[in-house]
């Protein structure tokens, strides 16, 4: 097992270099943060010097060396925007991506596995075709579109939730934040929260229901009904276990999507992540919180598919035999 954690972080390495070379080349050329950041009545002079406080009067190849010598030490400098550490910001930030991130992704779980079930069970009954019709609709609507009429609905009209912000957060280890410790923060990560984790539900609850259809039609659970076992044993004691291998990939793909791609969602309701962070850094080319965003979600990607490979393995009683 140690074996098969290093070899994956071994290959997790050149991964890195590539997003962060990638990252660093694609920014660089994008927009002119010191148009940005010096006043309307500044100077030639002012101008230039800004540029050699920057580095970036350097070749690309000086200025990739330095970004990469100063991220492996943890350092990605200042934001152009707003002129403090880079770490400093999305420290700030991360706390509040993450909770909406895990908090969707358990509610995309909790709900769209038991529906996948049913729906693979109950093939023609009335209510799993309309949970069929709800995940078509969540599949169908638009992430800014579904926050939009939640917003609508149940801010507006009904009053009963926020529309926006975070609520009442508490510090948690000094740096550390969490809104689960007031009712004020609950409420305001429901709405976010069903909308980011809409697509996936839907995108669960059919895997489930495809995996349980053809895991019901396999040999090995006509045995088991002609051994006398329950429906109950055989649902989910054979059938479920054997769907959750995709599963577990889906979930785990999906919770990396979540973190990277939750501009949308934290966009619409205000709230205080790193999706809305990236959105005001690209509209000021602020590049060193850019590079290091997509360096951020490069590492949770591979820390995700560490953790999936090292899920199989518990789940799959196949897998450990083979190896």
């Amino acid at each position: 097992m140690f074996g098969f954690i290093a070899s994956r972080i071994l290959q997790a390495i050149p991964v890195l270099l590539v997003v962060g070379f990638l990252a660093f080349a694609l920014f660089t050329y994008v927009g002119d943060p010191i148009a940005i950041m010096l006043p309307q009545d500044h100077t030639e002079a002012q101008r230039l010097q800004l540029i050699h406080d920057l580095g970036l009067d350097q070749p690309f190849i000086v200025q990739y060396w330095h970004f990469l010598l100063n991220a492996l030490h943890g350092n990605f400098g200042n934001s152009y925007r707003m002129a403090q550490p880079v770490l400093t910001l999305i420290g700030e930030r991360l706390p509040a991506t993450l909770e909406l991130a895990v908090t969707a992704t358990i509610l995309a779980f909790a709900i769209g596995v038991p529906m996948g079930v049913y729906t693979g069970i109950n093939r023609t009954g009335w209510l799993s075709r309309l949970f069929m019709i709800v995940s078509l609709i969540g599949v169908s609507l638009p992430t800014f579109l579904l926050g939009i009429l939640l917003i609508l609905c149940f801010a507006v009209w009904l009053g009963w939730l926020p529309s926006f912000g975070r609520g009442t957060v508490s510090h948690i280890g000094g740096w550390w934040t969490t809104g689960f410790t007031s009712w004020s923060g609950i409420r305001s990560l429901i709405l976010p929260a069903i909308t980011l984790g809409m697509f996936q539900m839907t995108l669960i609850m059919r895997l489930v229901r495809a995996e349980m259809l053809e895991v019901l039609r396999a040999d090995y659970i006509k045995f088991a009904r002609a051994r006398g076992l329950t429906n109950r044993s055989i649902y989910f004691g054979h059938a479920l276990k054997n769907t959750l291998v995709p599963v577990i990939t889906v979930i785990g793909l999906q919770f990396g999507g979540i973190v990277a791609f939750s501009l949308v969602t934290e966009t619409v309701f205000q709230w205080p992540g790193m999706g809305l962070l990236l959105v005001q850094s690209v509209s000021s080319a602020d590049i060193p919180v850019m590079s290091a965003y997509l360096l951020l979600i490069a590492l949770v990607f591979v820390i995700i598919n560490l953790i999936v490979d090292l899920l199989y393995y518990a789940v799959d009683p196949r897998l450990r035999v083979r190896r």
